[in-house]
C-alpha cells in the first residue's frame, strides 16, 4: 500500500519546477478598432462590447429552457435577453434589447 504524498515535499517539487509562463494578456477592444487593423484579441467578435450574465439553475430548467429555443428555433441567449427584459418591464425600467 503506498503511502500519501506529504505537504513537505511540495517544497522540493516547487524548487524543480520549470518556471510558469505568463499568463496572456488581455486586449483592449478599442485596440483593434478601424479598417485594416489586425484583431489581436481572441474574444470572438459576437462578444464584443457585451458582458456574461450568468446562473446556476436546475437540469429542468436547463433542459425547458434550450427545448423551448429549440421549438422557436432561437438562441438561448435570445430567450434569456426576452425574460431579462420582461423582468425590466415589470419592475418599472426600460428594456435594454439584446
Amino acid at each position: 500500500m503506498s503511502r500519501k504524498p506529504s505537504f513537505a515535499n511540495l517544497k522540493t517539487v516547487a524548487q524543480t519546477a520549470p518556471a510558469a509562463t505568463p499568463a496572456p494578456r488581455a486586449v483592449e477592444p478599442s485596440a483593434a478598432v478601424g479598417e485594416g487593423a489586425e484583431r489581436t484579441s481572441t474574444r470572438p467578435i459576437s462578444r464584443e462590447g457585451r458582458k456574461q450574465i450568468a446562473g446556476f439553475f436546475t437540469p429542468d430548467m436547463s433542459f425547458a429552457m434550450h427545448m423551448l429555443a429549440r421549438r422557436q428555433g432561437r438562441s438561448l441567449q435570445a430567450l434569456m435577453a426576452e425574460a431579462f427584459n420582461d423582468v425590466l418591464r415589470k419592475h418599472g425600467e426600460s428594456p435594454i434589447g439584446e
